[in-house]
């Protein structure tokens, strides 16, 4: 089997590097692609025309514009990463009958309420990010390609800057901390992620029953203020340097920190559907954010 991976220096990418290298034989491109072929979503065309040089029988597309806030002021830049060269990947995926694998977000729903959204909740973006996103999604299904769409949220890796190592250095400089508690979703690591994508893709190539849109987090739920509660007290029971004692850990409602795009305050996805069609236990956030940490520190 031939895989073509794109966004290979992500998080995401990283580790799926190490999961789908078992499944065949893995061509991995990040934005400056490799001789001959492009990773670059800013020129959707040219991924096509890298997907018919390689001729693969799953790609899996691991890159996307995902700075938030600052797709806000270049929407077109966003949604040609988010949803034109995804569109474009799913039209040289069906015309190939290959298995296209893509990320998304909670950021396609608009984080009311309080229960945990299933992949048929209707969807209601609050940001550019969340709407090309959503769009990307959309031309995904409207292409006819074979396709497993991932929703996930609060991604981190060992590699790389994530939540916890800012909370770590804030913890080890400052005496008072102050950390939004009103948004609630499950941090989910990267190498989760990649390891159920393997499972799932070779899954899904031998049934195209399970071709779909699939929730994907880990298990359980936090909000940001006791996600680095969590992150210091497991530093501190480490021996590493904290400065901040546990009652200078403030919660703050998310208005005391405006952003130029709106966080959806209700970020929980439901995993059943994911759990019962591959057969999967999805471990508790904690678990692999242990795991993590104890990589880092």
């Amino acid at each position: 089997m031939k895989i073509l991976l794109f966004g290979k220096n992500g998080q995401v990418g990283w580790e799926l590097q190490r999961s789908l290298a078992p499944l065949g034989e893995l061509i991995a491109l990040d934005h400056d692609g490799a001789p001959g072929l492009s990773g670059n979503f800013a020129d959707p065309e040219s991924l096509a025309a890298t997907v018919r040089t390689v001729a693969p029988d799953l790609i899996v597309n691991a890159a996307a514009h995902t700075a938030v806030d600052k797709a806000e002021s270049e929407p077109d830049f966003a949604r040609a990463l988010n949803a034109l060269a995804p569109g474009v990947l799913a039209r040289e995926a069906a015309a190939l009958g290959a298995l296209l694998v893509h990320y998304s977000t909670d950021y396609v729903f608009d984080g009311s309420g309080e229960t945990p959204r299933d992949e048929a909740a209707p969807t209601g973006p609050l940001s550019v990010y969340g709407r090309t996103k959503l769009e990307g999604e959309d031309l995904i299904r409207r292409s006819g390609a074979r396709h497993l769409i991932f929703r996930t949220s609060w991604v981190y890796a060992a590699r790389g800057g994530n939540f916890a190592k800012t909370m770590l250095k804030l913890a080890a400089e400052r005496d008072r901390l102050t950390i939004i508690n009103d948004q609630h979703g499950a941090p989910t690591g990267a190498d989760l992620l990649a390891d159920v994508t393997a499972h799932a893709a070779r899954m899904a190539l031998a049934d195209a029953a399970l071709a779909g849109t699939y929730h994907l987090v880990a298990g359980g739920e936090t909000t940001w203020y006791d996600y680095a509660r969590h992150v210091i007290e497991f530093a501190r029971t480490q021996g590493r340097p904290v400065k901040v004692a546990p009652e200078a850990i403030l919660p703050v409602p998310t208005s005391a920190f405006p952003t130029p795009a709106a966080r959806p305050a209700n970020s929980r996805l439901d995993t059943r559907k994911l759990r019962q069609a591959f057969g999967l236990s999805l471990p508790a956030w904690q678990q692999g954010v242990d795991r993590m940490l104890t990589e880092i520190l």
